[in-house]
């Protein structure tokens, strides 16, 4: 559904090109009647506008015998059929006017249960006041259809499929035209757009591809591929290495990759790095979708919206190219991976030499991710997992957090302002164990990505450790230490809330 405006026929196309079956011009009248005189009023243009365009750049594009173009917005009479049949459409949105011959009389208040007829309430009392009858509305239809027909009729036209497109059977009248709307230039919506492009369909002649291999590109997945390069380890669980170049039309590459180590070898998956990926370019969304256990892609790049989503034990790593930084790129200063990177990763690591986008590790539960700044929303219900963030982030970090472990490099004191403490404390990193993971993660980032930031801060760990804050989950802490409380009692109560943690 698209509305009317200047434009829409560029989006009528995008729309056809991605396999949309049936498109709606709505024009800018109409719309319920709950609605604000803002959301009615003065809202989008005339539908008359919207369907001109939309029909002749479809037809100009050779779009238009893919899909069925309708047009609504106050649509009353025959006469408004008519005039839509000749701008392009095939079909007709009614709403008010069958409303209407049920008994509707526009008070507008179907949002509170108030409707005076019986018609949008669920009141009983009112509900019995109801007097409309399916027979109102097919007899509107009847008249409706009997009035186009004598219009039909009066040019020519034997059917609809006829007199879609037909807009040179429209002209302007004259006699309704003053000295301002005389210099208005109708030709553009009375072009017909077989003039555009002749011989091209006027109306949907055949149904999108949909399912197709050529139509769905399942014979140019880069997964197929990697499945066959990985055959050894998948068979034998000998362990392979892969190179391949990536650009962003591979969509959540490493998902049919995983489903095969899956297939075979259950939850469980493969030892650590039994294949191994590396790609260079960029991305397509949904990059390491689910990523098995034994995977491990790597990326000399950067990654789209969905990187490691709902990672499953894989590892994902991505940093920029050689040449790239030979020309001065700063990594750490640019964003690397798209939004709701690692969102519902249940295990696994990722390590990323740059700044994610928003809403960074929504959901995990046990993946281990470091990234070298965060956006909005950071890790958003997470509950379980660890995640170590070396730069900046950005607000409202740490919302719904219930489980896990967040370790934030805070350098200029400013993290407690972006930070939501509704559900979790920040404290210092100054327990040796809290002190011994963290730096192992650092450690690992480097070797995994190179990072000259983790460098850094290892190189000078007395003095970067103490600017640590551990973001520490109020529930989390307390069933910590109520399961350390109940192991040095001993009895059956250390296992009733260490299976309650």
């Amino acid at each position: 559904k698209l509305v009317s405006e200047v434009g829409v026929g560029v989006v009528a196309a995008g729309v056809a090109k991605a396999k949309a079956d049936h498109i709606v011009i709505s024009g800018g009248d109409g719309g319920t009647g709950a609605a604000a005189w803002t959301g009615i009023k003065h809202a989008g243009l005339p539908w008359e506008l919207g369907l001109a365009e939309a029909h002749q750049t479809l037809v100009l594009n050779r779009l238009r015998s893919r899909i069925v173009l309708q047009s609504d917005g106050q649509l009353k009479t025959g006469r408004d059929v008519t005039i839509a049949a000749l701008l392009g459409a095939e079909e007709f949105g009614f709403a008010t006017t069958p409303l209407i011959a049920l008994g509707c009389i526009m008070m507008r208040k179907c949002h509170l249960n108030t409707c005076p007829v019986g018609i949008a309430t669920q009141d009983p009392e009112l509900r019995a006041k109801f007097a409309g009858k399916p027979e109102h509305v097919v007899n509107f239809f009847f008249h409706l259809a009997e009035e186009v027909r004598g219009h039909m009729a009066s040019m020519g036209f034997r059917s609809i499929e006829e007199m879609v497109g037909r807009a040179d059977m429209l002209r302007v009248d004259d006699a309704h035209l003053n000295e301002k709307t005389r210099l208005l230039d109708f030709g553009p919506i009375l072009t017909p757009a077989a003039s555009l492009a002749p011989g091209e369909p006027q109306i949907n002649t055949m149904g999108q591809d949909h399912f197709s291999r050529e139509a769905t590109g399942l014979d140019s997945i880069l997964d197929l591929d990697l499945v066959e390069a990985a055959a050894p380890a998948l068979e034998s669980a000998t362990p392979v290495s892969i190179e391949r170049p990536l650009n962003n039309l591979n969509r959540a590459v490493g998902a049919i990759l995983s489903n095969e180590v899956s297939k075979r070898y259950g939850g469980a998956g493969l030892p650590d790095g039994t294949i191994n990926v590396l790609l260079r370019g960029h991305t397509g969304q949904s990059f390491g979708f689910s990523l098995a256990k034994g995977v491990r892609l790597e990326v000399q790049g950067d990654a789209n919206d969905g990187c490691g989503k709902g990672l499953s034990g894989g590892q994902i790593v991505v940093y920029p190219g050689a040449e790239l930084l030979e020309q001065g790129f700063v990594a750490e200063e640019n964003v690397i991976v798209g939004n709701v990177a690692c969102y519902g990763a249940t295990g696994g690591s990722v390590f990323f030499r740059g700044i994610a986008g928003e809403r960074f590790c929504v959901r995990n539960s046990g993946a281990i991710a470091v990234v070298e700044g965060i956006g909005d929303h950071g890790c958003e219900y997470m509950t379980g997992g660890r995640v170590v963030c070396l730069g900046s982030t950005g607000i409202n970090f740490g919302a719904g957090m219930s489980g896990g472990i967040a370790y934030m490099f805070d350098a200029d004191g400013s993290f407690a302002s972006r930070c939501n403490t509704e559900m979790v404390s920040l404290d210092r990193v100054d327990s040796p164990a809290d002190e011994a993971e963290l730096r192992g993660y650092l450690e690992s980032h480097v070797e995994h990505t190179g990072s000259p930031v983790a460098a850094a801060l290892l190189a000078d760990w007395s003095g970067s450790v103490g600017k640590f804050v551990k973001v520490f989950p109020h529930d989390y802490k307390r069933v910590l230490r109520e399961r350390a409380a109940a192991e040095a009692e001993g009895g059956p109560a250390a296992a009733a809330v260490a299976a309650s943690g």
